[in-house]
């Protein structure tokens, strides 16, 4: 064992101890360092962490992912702490649209549905009829009336995708994911003239393009699914690098190969085992939303479970 593992293994045992003591569970993105995901309590997507995280009794949720997933920890658990370890870590997509923009946007559209991508603020969940996923954003497109517009906020190329999907009319929104949009067709060809044989799975934030080349469209979990149930032995992944750590833990024997060396997401990255420690040590920095933008953020959010 090098100098590097021991050390993690130090801090992965204080952090439990913390962990104990604060009644804390920690929840770790699927895109978090390895060290980060093998302490946690759950790892996964964002929306799913979160209803995880309130079913618990804990009084205290570490959430090492970004900004906008502590804020919808804090909007389904009220009465727990929420401590995001990297207060700094914040998604450039999310940030891509405000509240106030949106209102503005919505008063061109007066008659328009507006569908929330989770990966927003709660301040825009706020402002929105109801939230998806990018696992369930086609079921919830298709379940609004089909006089109804669609105005997608903030990821046009998940808008994009849902829209072919729905075969809706929809508004697209002009944001995009830093990571998922850098991932070219051009990349997608090269990886598989490398990997022939390789099943290509991409995460629905990328490109039309990226899209089209794909044999599979999944978010981050879904991916982990189908790896673990198809025959397949060999996977190209559109997404970000994070993600090979569950897939080679959960699929041993199959291989994966990740779409393109740029698949890798700065704020994704930003939380460290040390970060960890010192937020249940402290217990900061917290994440609160005030109660009035909560409820309605939360509206968005039950209306979206709600669909069938």
């Amino acid at each position: 064992m090098g100098r590097k593992d021991s050390d993690f293994l130090e801090l992965a045992n204080e952090i439990r101890e913390l962990k104990k003591k604060r009644n804390a569970v920690i929840l770790a993105h699927l895109y978090q360092r390895p060290e980060i995901q093998d302490v946690a309590d759950f790892i996964g997507d964002s929306l799913g962490l979160s209803q995880e995280a309130a079913k618990t009794d804990a009084d205290v949720i570490v959430f090492c992912g970004v900004h906008f997933m502590a804020e919808t920890a804090a909007i389904l658990s009220p009465d727990k702490t929420v401590l995001l370890p990297e207060v700094n870590a914040g998604c450039p997509m999310a940030d891509m649209v405000t509240a106030e923009a949106l209102r503005a946007r919505k008063k061109e559209y007066p008659d328009a549905v507006v569908v929330c991508y989770v990966n927003s603020s709660a301040e825009v969940k706020a402002e929105s009829d109801i939230c998806c996923t990018s696992a369930n954003a086609v079921k919830v497109v298709r379940s609004i009336p089909a006089d109804k517009r669609i105005l997608f906020v903030p990821d046009r190329n998940l808008g994009h995708y849902v829209g072919i999907k729905s075969g809706r009319e929809i508004i697209y929104w002009e944001g995009y994911c830093n990571t998922h949009d850098k991932l070219t067709a051009e990349d997608v060809q090269k990886a598989k003239e490398a990997h022939p044989q390789a099943v290509v799975m991409v995460h629905p934030e990328c490109r039309p393009e990226v899209v089209a080349l794909a044999d599979q469209v999944f978010s981050t979990s879904g991916m982990i699914r189908f790896a673990r149930e198809s025959d397949a032995e060999e996977y190209i992944v559109g997404t970000e690098m994070g993600i090979l750590h569950q897939l080679n833990k959960q699929c041993p024997g199959k291989k994966f190969y990740l779409a393109s060396s740029k698949m890798i997401c700065p704020n994704m990255k930003a939380t460290t085992l040390p970060k960890v420690k010192w937020a249940l040590e402290e217990m900061q920095p917290r994440i609160t939303v005030p109660e009035a933008i909560r409820l309605k953020a939360l509206g968005a959010v039950e209306r979206m479970i709600a669909v069938k």
